[in-house]
């Protein structure tokens, strides 16, 4: 019956949307119908609501349905949701104030004598209004009606002029920032937490280990990661359609031909260039770059787009009237000043100390009020001219409206096809491919292209994505990152808008197209713009540094970058460190070798032999190293044999754990079954037959698993084991090698330091004896505490300890508190007497030794990757690595 359910929810659906009925009232309809009937269903002839449901019943959809209402209106840790608005915004505001018709007659002119050049032309600024509106129909509207009369006046092939308009018109939904992009954001969040539950089982059910390694886990993904990962994908795609226009324009001339410009490229057309260009740029530059440089959040980056689109139009909306750029420059000399203040002054409040510090905050202060301002200024002129701020506004809350509904909806749809038992059936077919991994994300991208022939972009990311995410995402053999899955997805569902018949992209350039553009023009325009979706969708799919790459760089070079230590990136790093001990291991050597022939006797005997000890640990980090490659070459080797069947075991092992599920379920409705209880005694015995029968195909399907496997596993298991130990025996080891050295130069950098502190012990046991028992103890805590910021120095605060102990006591005696300072006095000269000789001789050695090994043995004890390092793992991380043989 739960089949049956599943079934009417489907066809609810699909006969709602096949009807126009809204689409933020089907899904949720649908699912309110289905869960209902089902629940009556189950009342009537069962006894028990929750019969006829796979998992649950109807309060336990329900309990989900609000927990996803609270989660999209008010959890803080969503929100990402927060942007859209922002981002609608900001994108009306630009259409409105008919800065997207500047663009597109200024860069035509610049563009036209070219073969194809109005064709190029639009697409380039298709691709700035991508970066800067991210609204598709507003974009295709706005091109056709300025673009697609010059096009045809100038012989343009009809299909191509219109393809052309319309696949540029998509481009905002893959070049960030997107709506769609914070939408699979969302979703792939919540898929990520349920594709960690699964791999983690995974791995606990064939290996026993309780804890999943860090660096076999999935990272979760951010609108800021999505957004960086859809950049340079956006920018191939644009360089495809722009390749094939002037392809297609020199070999088909008559069909593109270049439009040549009746005015002069003179300097008025420049400074007509640069004022029509500019603006949108800066404003992609600050909300992109914002992002991408860690300095904004997706939020903020959306909150500055909005204002300085509101900025933009304030100027554009006045025309060349008198003054209508003024509060465009009182905003830019703002933000000047600000960011020449942020330079050159602390402006944080707490810790203002000078005349200068004042200073600069209250330019800083002068610089706000004068972009408040602005801001202000701009907003006041978009309201009353042709009250555009209002109607702004007004649909800015319409389409963002629209979307949160029907994230609800999608929401109360994905939970009911859960409730019946579909997410499993999903799991079942997709697991039960042959092909593995790629057979399943092949079916899916198949699936979703189609969909698009029929359904809305929105529909698809909250009702497909919750639901086959998870599945792809918890495959260890591809081991693909949420913002490339996101990106894929992202790639594909822009097809929906050009695919006939429903493309909206379509039915918008129809709807403002003359009456000489044949549809059948228009459907064979676009061909070729979705072939080329395709090829994109390929390379990326091949190539993914172009999705991985940028997240990654920008993750390990922000402030909060993870440390060299962090476990994540320990695979990339000793790959890379194998590279460099081929490459520099005679300088390495040679650096230990000068450094182990120092003479370290004066020093203490701690510090000596830890010296000692680190330098012995380093000579075998490169040896360590070479096991490591070995290991790994052995794992390669080996794996080449045992990977099919492994694949081939652990498919049968999966079948046979989905069916110890269906077994656990049916044994509940066992033992609640009979006279009194939920199930009826009829339903109870036919449970216990199905228990037989499938107790039969379980063992059936164990029976196949080849005899060698257990051998086979072990030998390999053995294998996998050895990489594993030399990489923590390598781990320890130049752990164990650079902390003594560290340990050493940062105390004897310390001399100097403690030197000086000789006068401020004897000036201590002055105030002692002069100063009231509280002014004296803080005399001895800041003593004290300036002395333990500098390294090694444990003894000599020792007798400090003693003083202030003695006169925090009941009795304060001033003169055994000098004498416990005498104490560390004398401690103080003899630590100084070894420390600033071999300051003087060894540090200089030591400081080479580090800048030889720093990057390299001594790598997992900085505090961050060098900018290089970071660069080349970013580089590895963005590959993904087939993880499934350790599963």
């Amino acid at each position: 019956m739960e089949l049956f359910f599943l079934i009417l929810l489907i066809v609810l659906m699909a006969a709602a949307l096949g009807s126009g009925f809204p689409v933020a009232f089907a899904l949720p309809g649908s699912a309110i119908l289905t869960v209902g009937l089902a629940a009556l269903a189950g009342y009537v002839f069962a006894g028990n609501v929750d019969a006829y449901f796979a998992l649950g019943g109807p309060g336990q959809w329900l309990s989900a349905g609000v927990t996803n209402f609270r989660g999209i209106y008010w959890e803080a840790d969503r929100d990402t949701l927060i942007a859209i608005p922002l981002f609608v915004f900001m994108g009306i505001m630009l259409q409105r104030s008919k800065i997207a018709e500047d663009l597109l007659v200024t860069m035509a002119r610049l563009f036209g004598p070219i073969p194809g050049g109005l064709g190029i032309s639009v697409v380039f600024v298709g691709a700035l209004l991508a970066a800067t509106t991210g609204i598709v129909g507003a974009t295709v509207v706005a091109m056709g009606l300025i673009s697609l009369p010059a096009m045809l006046r100038n012989k343009y092939s009809v299909p191509l002029a219109t393809g052309t308009i319309a696949a540029s018109g998509t481009l905002g939904q893959i070049i960030p920032p997107s709506i769609v992009l914070i939408i699979l954001a969302d979703q792939l969040a919540s898929a990520v937490d349920q594709a960690g539950s699964i791999r983690q089982a995974l791995y606990r059910e064939t290996t026993g280990e309780v804890t999943l390694p860090s660096d076999f886990a999935i990272s979760s993904t951010s609108a800021g990661e999505m957004f960086l990962g859809a950049f340079l994908p956006g920018l191939v795609l644009v360089g495809l359609y722009m390749a094939f226009i002037l392809g297609f324009a020199l070999l088909n001339p008559k069909a593109a031909p270049a439009v040549p410009f009746e005015g002069r490229f003179d300097r008025k057309f420049a400074v007509q260039v640069v004022v029509t260009l500019v603006p949108p740029l800066a404003l992609i530059f600050m909300v992109l770059g914002s992002i991408i440089g860690g300095i904004a959040t997706v939020n903020q980056a959306g909150a500055i787009g909005a204002i300085g689109a509101m900025v933009m139009a304030g100027y554009r909306l006045r025309g060349e009237a008198r003054g209508a750029y003024t509060p465009a420059i009182i905003a830019i000399l703002a933000l000047l000043a600000l960011a020449v203040v942020l330079s050159f002054y602390n402006l944080n409040i707490k810790r203002i100390q000078t005349s200068d510090d004042v200073l600069g905050l209250v330019i800083a202060l002068i610089a706000v009020s004068l972009l408040l301002i602005a801001v202000t200024w701009s907003g006041w002129r978009t309201l009353k001219i042709e009250n555009t701020l209002r109607e702004v506004m007004v649909e800015t809350a319409k389409t963002s409206s629209l979307v949160f509904i029907i994230l609800i909806g999608a929401a109360m749809l994905t939970s009911t096809f859960r409730a019946f038992g579909g997410e499993e059936l999903v799991r079942e077919f997709l697991q039960s491919l042959p092909g593995g991994f790629w057979a399943q994300f092949f079916i899916v991208m198949l699936v979703i292209f189609i969909l698009g022939f029929f359904l809305d972009f929105i529909e698809i990311a909250v009702v497909v994505v919750p639901i086959v995410a998870p599945i792809l995402l918890a495959d260890p053999s591809a081991n693909i990152t949420a913002v490339w899955l996101g990106v894929m997805i992202g790639l594909n569902i822009q097809t929906s808008f050009l695919t006939p018949p429903f493309g909206f992209a379509l039915f918008y350039l129809r709807g403002v197209a003359p009456a000489v553009v044949r549809t059948l023009d228009m459907y064979k325009g676009v061909i070729a713009f979705i072939s080329l979706q395709l090829l994109a969708l390929g390379i990326v799919g091949y190539y993914p540094p172009l999705v991985n790459y940028l997240p990654n760089r920008s993750s390990l070079l922000s402030e909060t970058a993870p440390p060299p230590k962090n476990p994540r990136l320990q695979y990339c790093m000793e790959s890379l460190m194998a590279q460099r001990f081929v490459a520099e291991g005679d300088r390495i050597s040679a650096a230990l070798a000068r450094a182990t022939a120092l003479d370290v006797d004066y020093l203490p005997k701690d510090l000596q032999k830890d010296f000692e000890t680190g330098l012995d640990a380093a000579g075998k980090a490169m040896p360590l190293m070479a096991d490591i490659v070995a290991a790994e070459r052995a794992v390669a080797e080996a794996a080449v044999a045992y990977r099919p069947l492994h694949v081939e075991v652990r498919a049968m092992q999966r079948d046979a754990r989905r069916i110890d599920e269906t077994i656990k379920d049916l044994q509940v409705i066992v033992s609640r079954s009979g006279e009194g209880q939920i199930y009826s005694a009829e339903r109870g015995e036919a449970a216990r037959e199905r228990i037989e029968e499938l107790k039969v195909e379980h063992d059936a399907i164990l029976a196949r698993i080849p005899v060698e496997w257990d051998e086979k596993h072990t030998v390999f298991a053995t294998i996998q084991t050895a990489e594993n130990k030399a990489r923590q025996t390598y781990r320890r080891t130049v752990d164990q090698a650079y902390e003594p050295i560290a340990k050493l130069r940062g105390v004897l950098g310390g001399a100097s330091a403690l030197a000086a502190m000789e006068v401020d012990f004897t000036a201590l046991k002055d105030a002692i004896l002069s100063m009231e028992t509280p002014a004296a103890l803080e005399r001895i805590e800041d003593v004290r505490a300036r002395i333990g910021a500098i390294d090694g120095t444990s003894d000599i605060r020792t007798g400090l300890n003693e003083a202030r102990k003695i006169m925090r006591s009941a009795s304060p005696d001033a003169a055994k508190a000098v004498e416990a300072v005498d104490q560390s006095i004398a401690a103080l000269q003899a630590d100084l007497a070894w420390r600033q000789l071999a300051a003087a001789e060894l540090l200089p050695e030591l400081d080479a030794l580090d800048a030889a090994i720093g990057d390299t043995i001594g790598l997992r004890q900085q505090a961050r990757l060098p900018e290089a390092m970071a660069l080349a793992v970013a580089g590895c991380l963005s590959n993904h690595r087939d993880v499934s043989l350790n599963f």
